[in-house]
């Protein structure tokens, strides 16, 4: 059975989800190993052998991948999927790197880093994307233009791609902040390599988003590329909107430059956020090597410059069991576990 390895596509060992890692046959075939076939069909000016990717991730933590190979446009993605698929590699598309934990020990296989970036603006509204484009690089191009729509999200690192799998959401504008507003809102199409190997373009039905989720968590399809249509905005209430969303996450947030961190760490809980039970539990603070609880969101964990994985699993552990003691409550990990620990 072969699969896509993705972010959220693991859960911790004994929490009742798939495997963290999922290993197919590596051994010598007829005419070369899998992994020679994969770099016979790969451009070489992009492959690389032993990437360290804890500085390709938010959290700056994690191994080195056996190879690595960098896809510029949404084909070359595409290739390097179809590649792995065919040769039975390993493989995992990294983005940005938030949002996942990458294990010590690093990825045995193929990780495919997307950089396929380029965006384009129609006439009419429309924003395509290839799916390594990064938000952030997008939003102040809509602004200027004066469409509406992408603004809400900014401060939160991601690509087109990430933001399509895991629908990404924040608060509407202040000061009301009356419900969450989420990327499928302005989501027109998006163009995938299916699981069967084909190149689809869907509509949102197709997709079935939900709250951090998406199809992409339960098939094997890839987004290559997406389109957007946006809506004609005020420039200047656009500005005061990303003026305010970054201070807000500023003020809840650790920052990324100083203490890296996956974000939200475990899965919200119906009618109360685990982060306040953490809370409640006195571990803001708590530390396991260089990993710590954040004293500001008690549902990040942050590296103070040297965290392992193994860290960062413990202090997972640790919350886990606290937790489940006081409130008989079970919080699950959002982020995904790649690799091997």
């Amino acid at each position: 059975m072969e699969r896509t390895l993705q972010a959220n596509d693991y859960s911790l060992p004994g929490e009742g989800g798939p495997s963290p890692f999922l290993f197919l046959d590596m051994t010598k075939t007829k005419g070369g190993s899998p992994t020679d076939a994969v770099v016979a069909r790969l451009d070489p000016d992009h492959l690389e052998r032993d990437v360290p990717l804890g500085p390709l991730t938010t959290f700056r933590i994690g191994g080195p991948a056996d190879l690595f190979y960098a896809a510029y446009t949404a084909d070359e993605l595409a290739r390097a999927v179809l590649a792995a698929r065919e040769a039975g590699v390993p493989h995992f598309i990294l983005g940005l790197g938030a949002n996942i934990l990458v294990g010590d020990k690093g990825f045995r296989g193929l990780v495919i880093h997307n950089r396929a970036r380029h965006f384009d603006f129609d006439d009419d509204g429309r924003l395509r994307a290839e799916s390594g484009a990064i938000v952030a690089d997008i939003i102040p191009e809509a602004v200027r233009r004066g469409l509406s729509g992408l603004e809400h999200y900014i401060g939160i690192p991601s690509t087109v791609g990430g933001a399509v799998w895991q629908n990404l959401h924040f608060l509407s504008p202040a000061p009301a902040r009356e419900r969450t507003m989420f990327i499928e809102e302005i989501f027109e199409s998006c163009e995938l390599l299916t699981q069967d190997g084909e190149r689809e373009t869907v509509t949102k039905e197709y997709m079935q988003f939900g709250y951090d989720t998406s199809v992409l968590h339960h098939r094997n399809d890839v987004a290559l590329a997406v389109t957007f249509k946006l809506e004609p905005g005020d420039e200047s209430a656009m500005h005061r909107i990303l003026q305010e969303n970054l201070s807000w996450r500023g003020g809840k947030h650790p920052w990324l430059q100083f203490h890296p961190s996956a974000g939200s760490i475990f899965k919200k809980i119906e009618g109360v956020g685990a982060g306040r039970l953490i809370d409640q539990c006195g571990l803001k603070g708590h530390r396991v090597g260089d990993a710590q609880i954040s004293h500001i969101h008690a549902n990040i964990v942050v590296n103070l410059g040297g965290a392992t994985a193994r860290d960062v699993r413990e202090l997972i552990r640790v919350a886990q069991q606290a937790v489940r003691e006081r409130f008989d409550q079970n919080i699950e990990p959002e982020i995904g576990f790649v690799g091997e620990f």
